[in-house]
């Protein structure tokens, strides 16, 4: 297995995950503000399920975001 291109294919994956997901949240957290769902000094919760096509890959990751 070639380590150098497997890195760089996840890296790849990694930032487009993490770039798309930051604009999602900011865009969720912008609207929620807006139309008085949410406001400073409340908290979201979050999570991001990573899984594989066979689904023998799954692993959670929780949040909080803090509103200030």
């Amino acid at each position: 297995m070639d380590e150098d291109n497997l890195n760089i294919e996840i890296r790849k994956f990694l930032k487009k995950v993490g770039i798309t997901s930051q604009r999602e949240i900011e865009k969720f957290i912008r609207m929620s503000v807006a139309n008085g769902n949410l406001k400073e000094g409340q908290s979201i919760e979050i999570s991001m399920n990573l899984s594989s096509e066979n689904n023998e890959l799954s692993h959670l990751i929780k949040e909080t975001i803090n509103i200030k």
